[in-house]
């Protein structure tokens, strides 16, 4: 039985949707316990310079605590679309949630950094099950019509937690330890898997798909080669091999495995259906995504790291400053789900990349005498054009597909918004880095060669953010395929 012969799978098609209070209380639960498990992916950029001295690693080295969190998602979420077929909704929630406690753990306990980074892999592996699962029960039992203001609050969740991380652990650093920014979040962590398995009810029965064993192989040279080269740039890779290599292999393990989703469309089992792809909204859709998240996260770990070690500020003021465009964002998504229900996404998404893309050249553009109330503007401002692409790119990109493929496609959606973050993040750290490491040898000092560095990759980031505004010029309401099956209950999105 697969996801298209069974139409009454988890995710592969919708059943009736259920009352409008149990509706709430799902997806509730899911958007809090996704909040809680989506901010630790974010919460070591202000902690990476304490750590980089409590573990003894340098700044390539101690970044991999943010970036293997990235990657692990990117690893990880494609086996969400066979778990959330063959499993029920409470099952996956445990599963998500008992992983991430026990990473969470590990990581409080953690006596030095080889203990640390496969934590930070195991609290991932919980979290990188939880996101699919939240976008796909709503993708269930919202309708069309209603979606951009339900996307408005998985917006908070999915750009939000992870703006807001930097902020907790910049208050945590200045009161305790490093080890209480997981200390804290355990019983939060527990507490929610506690009420999820008292109130959480499945959302449509599971089905028998197979796991493609290939296939997950694959995804871990593919995503993990691309990542790990990026991180590489500007440095000698291990034996002397070039860090384009890595990125090399990780292209070609890509392309074999497309080629062997291809094949496993015979069988109707494919661990991620790529013909999501032939939908250009979310084509589109997935792009634009993935150039916001370049620029979400290169922020989110470029900013502190100038603000601490270049400006000299410490991690309390540091979070509290990131604050503002944290909350900013979060307010912003319901209400720009709003106006997406009734505008659509192109102008929203206009708006929001050209915003975006300025806002990435004013911080390529910053010195020892900014002010810090005009970088506290620029980052809010930042924040704004985030909050006007997430919410329309989430929904447009997946209001087209059919029932069949609402797990593969929120799937490919989040691994790829995962590869993008964790390789925007690996590859502008190594641009800060290396750069840095050139002007020192040429004599600059070592603050002003940091500088340089940061402006540098924020001036990368800012290239890239262009081709923001080219998709978002693309961006329609698209309507469902005639004949293409549609949730019981929902309309057909309306161009």
């Amino acid at each position: 039985m697969t996801a298209t012969s069974t139409p009454t799978t988890t995710t592969g098609a919708a059943s009736a949707p259920p009352a409008d209070v149990s509706t709430r209380a799902v997806i509730a639960i899911l958007l809090v316990a996704t909040f809680v498990v989506i901010l630790n992916e974010t919460i070591m950029n202000v902690a990476l310079p304490r750590l980089m001295e409590d573990l003894d690693v340098n700044a390539r080295t101690g970044q991999w605590l943010a970036t293997v969190f990235m990657l692990t998602l990117a690893v990880v979420i494609p086996t969400t679309g066979f778990l959330l077929q063959r499993l029920t909704t409470r099952q996956v929630f445990v599963t998500a949630m008992i992983l991430f406690s026990t990473g969470t753990l590990l990581a409080a306990v953690s006596p030095a950094f080889w203990l640390l980074l496969p934590a930070r892999v195991v609290q991932a592996s919980g979290t990188a099950m939880m996101l699919p699962l939240l976008i796909t029960t709503i993708l269930t039992l919202v309708p069309v019509e209603r979606r951009g203001v339900v996307m408005g609050n998985v917006t908070v969740v999915i750009s939000v937690a992870p703006a807001i991380g930097p902020t907790v652990s910049g208050v945590v650093l200045h009161f305790f330890p490093w080890r209480f920014m997981f200390i804290l979040v355990l019983p939060i962590a527990l507490g929610a898997l506690f009420f999820g398995v008292k109130r959480l009810v499945n959302v449509g029965t599971p089905g028998a798909a197979k796991l493609d064993v290939l296939s997950v192989v694959l995804t871990v040279p593919a995503f993990g080669g691309i990542v790990y080269g990026l991180s590489q740039l500007g440095a000698e890779g291990p034996g002397g091999i070039p860090p384009l290599a890595f990125v090399g292999v990780g292209a070609l393990a890509l392309l074999v495995f497309g080629w062997r989703q291809s094949r496993l469309y015979r069988s109707d089992n494919p661990l991620l259906d790529l013909r999501s792809f032939k939908f250009p909204a979310f084509s589109i859709s997935v792009a634009l995504l993935c150039a916001a998240m370049l620029a979400l996260f290169g922020m989110v770990i470029l900013l502190p790291i100038y603000l601490q070690q270049v400006r000299g500020i410490g991690a309390l003021e540091t979070g509290l400053m990131l604050l503002p465009g944290g909350l900013v964002m979060g307010l912003l998504g319901p209400q720009v789900g709003k106006l997406y229900d009734r505008y659509g996404p192109r102008g929203l998404t206009l708006f929001g990349s050209v915003v975006l893309v300025i806002s990435m050249w004013r911080l390529s553009t910053i010195d020892l005498s900014t002010p810090i109330w005009m970088l506290i503007a620029i980052h809010v401002l930042l924040s704004i054009g985030l909050a006007f692409l997430f919410t329309p790119g989430f929904t447009t990109g997946l209001n087209p597909l059919p029932p069949r493929l609402y797990s593969h496609g929120s799937a490919i959606l989040s691994t790829l918004q995962q590869v993008a973050g964790a390789a925007g993040t690996a590859l502008l750290v190594a641009v800060y880095s290396g750069h840095a490491a050139a002007q020192q040898a040429s004599g600059v000092g070592a603050v002003d060669a940091e500088l340089s560095g940061i402006r540098t990759a924020f001036g990368v980031a800012a290239l890239i953010s262009i081709s923001t505004v080219v998709l978002a010029a693309f961006m329609h309401n698209a309507k469902r395929p005639e004949g293409a099956e549609a949730p019981e209950g929902s309309a057909v999105a309306h161009h």
